[in-house]
Order: C-alpha cells, then sequence, then structure tokens
C-alpha cells in the first residue's frame, strides 16, 4: 500500500500523544521484534518493513523471540536499556509482554505493534480490524453454503483479540442471519496447520456430512483441506480462510479453498514504519494506522498474488 494513501485511512482508535506520554527518545534506532521469524505471514510484514526502511535509510535492529514470550522480554528490556527510537512489536504473548511495554513507556519509548494484540500499555497500532475479516467470511459463506449446511469452525488462539474478532464478525454475517446453518463444532486450533488437520480427522470420523470450514486463517484452512483431501471429501466443501498467504492464494486458485481474506502485510508493515518514522522525525502521529482487508476468491486470487 503506498503511504501516500495513508491519509485517508481513517484511525480507529485516536490517542493523544502528549497525554500518553508518547513523545519518543533520542535515539535513531528502531527495534524491530517479532514474535517467531518462522511464521509464514509475519514474515511477510517484516519483509516489507524492512525493505521500507532500507529505502528510507532507517536502523533497525531484528529480534525473533522463536514463539517463546519469556525470551521476547528479554530481548526488549535490553533494547530499552541500551537505547531506542521506537520499538515494533509483534508480541508472542500479549500478556506477560506488558510490564515491559510499561516499561518502555516510563523510558520514553514509544511502543507500535502490528497483527498481534497486547493486553495494556500505551501503544500506536498499525493493524487490520480482525472482525471485518470474520465478517466478509461469513458474506461469503451466507450467499454460498446450500440450504441446511452443516459446517465446522477452527478458531485461531482464543486468548487473542484477532481470533475472537474473526469468530464474531463470522457469526454476525452468517450464523446469526443464516439460522438453518448448523454449526457442528467449534475448535480452537491455535492458528496451527498440524492442529486443523488433526481436529479435521477427528470431525470427519464424528460428522458424515460437512458442507462448510470456516477457519481464521489460512494454515488452518490448509490443514483442513489436506484432512479433506485425504478422506476423497473436499468436492462439495467450502473452505475458507483469511491472510492471503502465497499457499492459501494457491488452493483459492486451485479450487481447494472458495475464499480467503487478505490481511495487508505489506500495508501493515510499511504503516507501522511510517508511524515510527513519525516519532524519530519529531513529528508524532496522533492515532493508530488502519489497514482494510479484501476478499480474495478465485475470481481475483491472480491479481492478488502479483
Amino acid at each position: 500500500m503506498n503511504l501516500r494513501t495513508w491519509g485517508m485511512l481513517l484511525p480507529a482508535i485516536c490517542i493523544c500523544i502528549a497525554g500518553c506520554g508518547l513523545t519518543g527518545s533520542s535515539s535513531d534506532r528502531v527495534i524491530y521484534a517479532n514474535y517467531d521469524d518462522a511464521d509464514g505471514f509475519c514474515a511477510q510484514i517484516k519483509d516489507a518493513f524492512a525493505n521500507k526502511a532500507k529505502a528510507d535509510g532507517i536502523q533497525v535492529e531484528f529480534l525473533d523471540a522463536k514463539g517463546d514470550g519469556n525470551m521476547q522480554i528479554d530481548q526488549l528490556n535490553e533494547a530499552i536499556s541500551s537505547g531506542a527510537g521506537a520499538i515494533i512489536l509483534l508480541a508472542a504473548d500479549g500478556s506477560s509482554i506488558v510490564k515491559t511495554i510499561e516499561k518502555a513507556n516510563d523510558a520514553g519509548i514509544p511502543v507500535i505493534t502490528i497483527n498481534r494484540s497486547v493486553a495494556g500499555g500505551r501503544v500506536l497500532r498499525s493493524y487490520s480490524d480482525d472482525k471485518e475479516a470474520g465478517r466478509m467470511q461469513g458474506e461469503y459463506m451466507a450467499a454460498h453454503l446450500p440450504p441446511n449446511a452443516k459446517i465446522v469452525y477452527l478458531q485461531g488462539d482464543g486468548t487473542q483479540s484477532s481470533a475472537v474478532g474473526r469468530w464474531e464478525g463470522f457469526k454476525e454475517a452468517c450464523l446469526d442471519k443464516r439460522s438453518d446453518i448448523q454449526l457442528l463444532s467449534f475448535v480452537d486450533a491455535g492458528w496451527s496447520k498440524a492442529e486443523a488437520l488433526k481436529t479435521m480427522s477427528l470431525w470427519m470420523s464424528m460428522f458424515p456430512e460437512i458442507n462448510g470450514v470456516v477457519a481464521g486463517n489460512d494454515e488452518m484452512a490448509l490443514g483442513a483441506v489436506a484432512a479433506l483431501k485425504g478422506a476423497n471429501r473436499l468436492e462439495g466443501c467450502l473452505v475458507t480462510g483469511v491472510d492471503a498467504t502465497p499457499s492459501g492464494l494457491a488452493a483459492v486458485a486451485a479450487g481447494e479453498m472458495v475464499q480467503t481474506v487478505k490481511q495487508d502485510a505489506k500495508g501493515q508493515g510499511e504503516g507501522a514504519l511510517a508511524l515510527a518514522e513519525g516519532f524519530l522525525k519529531g513529528a508524532p502521529p496522533s492515532g493508530d494506522m488502519a489497514v482494510p482487508f479484501t476478499s480474495i476468491t478465485r475470481d481475483n486470487a491472480a491479481q492478488a498474488a502479483n
């Protein structure tokens, strides 16, 4: 997403910088704290951030917590002690990291979160409204599922607001509007492809008919697809996911998934950099950076992949 368009995007929550104390520090070093470099979607965000930072001449130190919340806390404590101009955070654990965020707040170091929510502290966000993603899934499934359809739902990590928002958006747009659709089962699969595959295999042994699978991300959707294909039950079963990862887009193009909802990794990464640059240049931003979702089906999958 071109940064010149950011001014057209309304912040979801207006944050008064002076009131919050997010004024920036004297350092021009940016710390990028990723929860896990092995996560495919977060890797896309990181690449977009890194490419734009390099183009803009911004010095960045990249950290990888490898999914370990305690490691991330140690990493950020060191970054705070050594001084940083801003911290970009994809939280490994949105609750345990709060005290560290507050420590950064006290040190006058702005914290900008991307993609993964935190439970407290003063932060700005480069984010997409996850309820919107669920709503897009719900609208598609409500329009395309047959009468009296039977579906299952694979939720992401239920401790994260992103997972909850996607479920709520789907429920409101589909289940609340089509009372004939039966939700057979709902499981927290933790964003995991392997967990989704295992869960889908169990569901197929329990339910002779499944007309739709709604997954909170593409990884879980692809796990469900693998299980369905292995049991020769994919045909006639509508599978939808979120993130528009390369693998997810390929599955939509191949007709194995009917939909993915594009969460704009490039937009989120570049949006976080734009927020950080504001602090570094002495012009603190006034609010969050909202990045919209896009529904991707077979009709526009090729375009979305480019």
